[in-house]
């Protein structure tokens, strides 16, 4: 089997996965504006998986969509016996490879160990990603941040991960504690590099924090070109066509939301969605244009994708 890491453009680019956002819907239309080299699911619990109770949700968010490939599987947990179900069963679906989310801040997963709260058992981490790469084909990978509390434990931390043989590491440049209220350590791009050449030349190392377009990335190469990718994640918030470099047209937005509104209404064909989740994305559409923010408020008083359609056509 290929790996999919060796095919990719210098520098690539991936959407970064985010939870209730980045969805099989929401991907579908980011491929639409334009896409980057990689798609990533949003994360899913390899216990949820395990159960029988749990498994629906977690093959719902394992869901590939016709524009989706090549797209990798986030998991994330803290069961290695569960890592090693769901790496098996991921390998027949259709995914490009296999990523460990060790950097999600989130209080829920932290506290169900999970996520970023990996980085405080170390011991356990690298049982779960020995246990995932034992059972499947694809390539494993990691995402996770520079550590849980401060800045000092990266050093440690991601030199434990380089030495297991992962075929590629995104480090968000923020500790967990740091959230996303500080700016990202760019400072320590040259001493992360120095540390995967050293330990892991082969492992594919990927930045992410306050890169929000094409633009910043392909500065960013410019000024470290011994980085292989990239990871853009709040940006596709001010502009979806963010991995392209272009600026969108107020018609254009238009069309994505109509997209967005036409898949939704699709996928609930199939599977019953909540309406309400559906308004956290009008902000993506609904900016940068005079009227917008009017427009939005309106938008925001809906109970359906009915109630949505007939405002915009009023506006049109």
């Amino acid at each position: 089997m290929q790996n999919i890491w060796e095919n990719l453009p210098k520098p690539f680019l991936i959407l970064a996965p985010m939870e209730g956002v980045t969805d099989a819907i929401f991907r579908q239309v980011i491929a639409k504006a334009g896409r980057p080299d990689l798609f990533y699911t949003e994360f899913t619990n390899v216990s949820s998986f395990a159960s029988e109770k749990g498994r629906h949700d977690a093959l719902d968010r394992l869901k590939i969509a016709p524009t989706d490939p090549p797209i990798i599987a986030q998991i994330w947990g803290k069961n290695p016996d569960h890592f090693s179900e769901l790496a098996h069963a991921l390998d027949k679906m259709g995914f490009s490879g296999v990523d460990i989310n060790m950097g999600c801040p989130d209080r829920h997963v932290n506290r169900a160990g999970g996520g970023a709260a990996m980085i405080k058992t170390p011991e356990l981490a690298v049982e779960c990603i020995k246990r995932a790469k034992e059972a499947t084909n694809l390539p494993v990978s990691v995402k996770t941040r520079l550590g849980f509390t401060y800045l000092k434990e990266y050093k440690d931390w991601l030199t434990l991960l380089l030495k297991q043989d992962i075929a590629a590491i995104t480090v968000h440049l923020r500790t967990r504690k740091e959230m996303s209220k500080v700016t990202a350590h760019y400072e320590l791009i040259p001493e992360i590099i120095k540390l995967r050449n050293e330990i892991a030349p082969n492992t594919k190392l990927i930045i992410n924090g306050d890169i929000k377009t094409r633009e910043e990335a392909e500065q960013l190469y410019q000024k470290y070109p011994d980085l292989d990718g990239f990871m853009i994640g709040r940006g596709v918030f001010a502009n979806p066509y963010c991995f392209t470099n272009h600026t969108s047209t107020r018609e254009e937005l238009m069309e994505l939301l109509n997209l967005h509104l036409n898949l939704f209404d699709k996928a609930c064909e199939e599977n019953y969605h909540s309406f309400e989740p559906l308004k956290h994305f009008f902000k993506i559409y609904l900016n940068n244009f005079p009227g917008a923010s009017n427009l939005r408020a309106k938008l925001m008083e809906t109970h359906s994708t009915k109630e949505v359609r007939e405002i915009l056509a009023q506006e049109n």
